[in-house]
């Protein structure tokens, strides 16, 4: 039997599995060696212009780091749509080819086992984050550790984030 994900103290975020868009599994583990970038996505947001940077730089770093997006319909429900729906709106629209997964909750009593590791300095060691709209990003390093976050208004093409990517 296969645990879909982790609950505890996981030390990085390699221990964990969650469930692409896709209906594939996406396993962290298998980006040893990558940074990881994981960004709360919606499709009808202000912010939702950042897929198009979040591309970019997934394929100006894609040798050295993955994106991954977890759509999330908490915040004035602006991630209506089905899995189906997001991915075509993604493509379409923005050209995404990042991984994205299952539409999760990142806060609030349904809040997903890997959003809890990432908001809390309990789980990964690093830092407490509050998310409070999409687009909120989480940086780590290529041994899964927790590197930084970033708030929706930190654009995934700023000097603060690409400055880690180098």
């Amino acid at each position: 039997m296969v645990a879909i994900t982790i609950l505890g103290n996981a030390q990085s975020i390699h221990s964990f599995k969650v469930n692409g868009i896709d209906g594939k599994q996406i396993n962290f583990a298998s980006f040893k060696g990558k940074k990881i970038l994981v960004v709360n996505t919606a499709s009808k947001c202000g912010y939702t212009p950042q897929y198009e940077a979040l591309e970019k730089v997934y394929e100006q770093y894609k040798d050295k780091l993955v994106i991954i997006g977890f759509p999330c319909n908490q915040f004035g429900g602006q991630e209506p749509g089905t899995n189906e729906e997001i991915v075509s709106f993604c493509k379409k629209n923005y050209g995404v080819t990042f991984p994205l997964a299952d539409k999760i909750d990142v806060k609030g009593a349904g809040i997903a086992p890997i959003y809890q590791w990432l908001t809390q300095k309990a789980k990964n060691g690093v830092l407490d984050a509050n998310i409070s709209w999409n687009f909120n990003k989480f940086l780590l390093d290529e041994n899964g550790k927790m590197i930084a976050y970033f708030p929706s208004n930190v654009t995934p093409d700023s000097q603060d984030i690409l400055a880690r990517l180098k």
